[in-house]
């Protein structure tokens, strides 16, 4: 069934604030573009209306501090199976950008709305939203598709649930407006948790979570590293996947690191002392006392 969301005020008694009706949700893309953390406060808008090679239009492009991109489609009163599979062509056509291509969306999208930025490139308005540097090897290697809705029906949440559970990275934002005397208030729920991500990092992610300073990191101890070698040299590393690397670009100085090997349980709990770099840019200190990379 559709979700359903109210509001009350809160007083002597709880009064049900009544349902008011959004104008267009052209008006909704504005209100995003003005504010996208009223989506996820870990997104950058990139492009609105980017022209893609077959004369569609996306309605708002956005990338997050891993390099992930994000779809953003409204329905715009077009019928379920109209607005999903528009959404997931428009992904098709996004996952095979260049980074040159993303620039060039950047560069367009700041020329026509926003003009306070245009003489910033993508990776300085990158760092400078993200406080990190563009990871431009990792620039697009994954994408997600997020619908916008000003209601939600049977329909679309039946398509977007069968396509989520087989691994399409796909969510529905719903908004909602409410009248509470001479204000209107804009409430948003999403249809599948926005934080449920599994391990290959396709699943729908909408709004992050604030992290409270701690981080749970699983070391694959094995044949191509050895958690004698981390506690040695004092390190922690990631493979497997860009999902398993790009998590550890979240970690800054002073997080504090549960680490887990996985069919050992937990090993270890560290501080972080310094940013995350590659790993053959990370230097150890021989017995000798001379300092060589770790590879």
């Amino acid at each position: 069934m559709p979700l359903e969301h109210a509001l009350w005020r809160i007083g002597n008694s709880l009064a049900r604030l009544p349902v008011a009706k959004m104008d267009t949700e052209d008006l909704l893309e504005d209100y995003i573009f003005r504010d996208i953390t009223i989506l996820n406060d870990g997104w950058l808008i990139i492009g609105r209306q980017v022209l893609t090679d077959f004369g569609k239009f996306i309605d708002l492009l956005a990338v997050d501090e891993t390099g992930a991109l994000i779809v953003i489609e409204l329905k715009k009163d077009q019928t379920p199976r109209e607005v999903v599979a528009q959404a997931i062509d428009y992904a098709a056509w996004v996952q095979n950008l260049t980074s040159d291509r993303i620039a060039d969306i950047f560069q367009a999208f700041i020329s026509r709305y926003r003009p306070d930025l245009v003489r910033k490139t993508l990776d300085e308005a990158f760092q400078e939203r993200f406080k990190i540097k563009l990871p431009e090897d990792e620039l697009n290697a994954v994408h997600q598709i997020v619908v916008v809705a000003a209601r939600l029906d049977n329909s679309t949440e039946r398509i977007v649930q069968y396509l989520a559970d087989r691994d399409v990275a796909i969510n529905i934002a719903f908004f909602r407006v409410f009248a509470d005397g001479d204000h209107q208030l804009l409430s948003r729920a999403w249809l599948l948790d926005p934080v449920g991500a599994d391990e290959s990092g396709r699943k729908p992610a909408g709004a992050r979570t604030k992290w409270n300073g701690e981080y749970y990191a699983s070391f694959g101890h094995g044949e191509e590293r050895d958690w004698d070698d981390a506690i040695r040299y004092g390190f922690i590393s990631a493979g497997g996947g860009r999902w398993f690397t790009n998590t550890l670009s979240l970690l800054v100085p002073g997080g504090q690191v549960w680490v887990n090997v996985p069919g050992r349980g937990y090993v270890g709990a560290c501080e972080v002392e310094n940013p995350v770099v590659k790993i053959d840019q990370f230097m150890v200190k021989l017995d000798d006392g001379r300092e060589v990379p770790i590879t």
